[in-house]
């Protein structure tokens, strides 16, 4: 499948810079469309458009009469930007491929683990509700009149830049200050954990493959630690011997921090548990490689590199502050 012409559009995030990073490797011809503005520089062999994607305008005076194997979109959240994409990109590639999320499947869900035949449901995360009314837009495309797409849902994922904890940094700098650090429910329900690398290796396999028109994709690991054993490998990796982790309610840390409600009771809350057997069957070398415990090594290493990036949130410190004392109150009086 190598050899194939491939617009990112995006292509400097946490999953797309890895996704653009293995096509090269793979030999694909790659192009990347965004603002210029990304968070790192692109990789040598990496065509750069400047375009602002929700400006159709500037994103057809960049492309011009190009055409493409395919079209990888990334920052596309809501149907309205899908429909501009339709308009931009219907003819101009055989293959359009949406990031959509695992977060659209229901919620909690019935059983596990999650297939792509899960329904699509999320009443908690508008988010989620909008990758939905996305999807259902571009499968009406495919049924109507043969657009050729392929959905994407990823999970978690992560890289050695982002931290998947709630608190990102700021949890970091309580562990080390001997504050208590806040974890969701009892700890012990289970969260698939992708390091962009792995996540990289099955979405370019399906990019310019035919297998993969009209249909979906959930892409995930088969790593799933517990929340507690997620901090307690954050702890380790930032050498704190003894964390203090106080676990709260979900419901409760949405009530006393409201914008962790949507997150939380859309998607963290819950146990995770998927069957990729779908995408391995296309791409067979996709597999977990780097597990969270390494992970949370490469983390803390490259924010020990990087002092400017260790940013202590005073406003999150301040909502983990108000629910640690109430959940510590509340245990003390009974």
């Amino acid at each position: 499948m190598a050899g194939k012409s491939i617009l990112y559009i995006g292509g400097t995030g946490t999953i797309s810079s890895a996704c653009v990073a293995r096509s090269l490797e793979r030999g694909d011809a790659v192009t990347v469309l965004n603002r210029g503005t990304g968070r790192q520089p692109l990789p040598a062999g990496a065509e750069s458009l400047v375009a602002d994607a929700r400006d159709p305008q500037s994103v057809r005076a960049a492309l011009g009469d190009r055409e493409f194997d395919a079209v990888a979109q990334f920052v596309a959240f809501t149907p309205d930007q899908v429909a501009t994409d339709i308009d931009l990109y219907e003819g101009r590639t055989g293959q359009y491929v949406f990031i959509s999320s695992a977060s659209a499947y229901e919620k909690p869900p019935r059983r596990l683990p999650i297939t792509e035949s899960t329904p699509l449901r999320n009443p908690f995360w508008q988010y989620s509700r909008d990758k939905i009314a996305c999807e259902d837009l571009l499968v009406g495309a495919f049924r109507e009149r043969g657009l050729p797409v392929t959905i994407v849902r990823p999970s978690h994922t992560y890289d050695d830049r982002r931290l998947p904890n709630l608190g990102g940094w700021t949890d970091i700098a309580r562990m080390r200050a001997g504050k208590p650090v806040v974890i969701h429910g009892d700890g012990t329900s289970l969260w698939t954990l992708t390091h962009s690398q792995d996540f990289a290796v099955a979405f370019s396999g399906l990019l310019g493959h035919p297998d993969a028109i009209g249909e979906a994709f959930t892409i995930t690991g088969d790593h799933a630690p517990t929340w507690n054993q997620i901090y307690r490998w954050l702890a380790d990796a930032a050498g704190v011997e003894a964390p203090q982790f106080v676990h709260v309610a979900s419901e409760t840390m949405a009530q006393l921090h409201p914008p962790f409600g949507p997150g939380l009771l859309g998607d963290r809350s819950h146990s995770v548990l998927f069957d990729t057997s779908r995408v391995r069957a296309l791409v067979p070398e996709f597999r977990t490689t780097i597990t969270f415990d390494e992970g949370a090594r490469r983390l803390l290493a490259h924010y020990e590199a990087h002092p400017d990036l260790q940013i202590l949130d005073d406003e999150l410190d301040a909502a983990f502050d108000r629910i640690a004392s109430v959940a510590l109150s509340a245990a003390a009086a009974g």
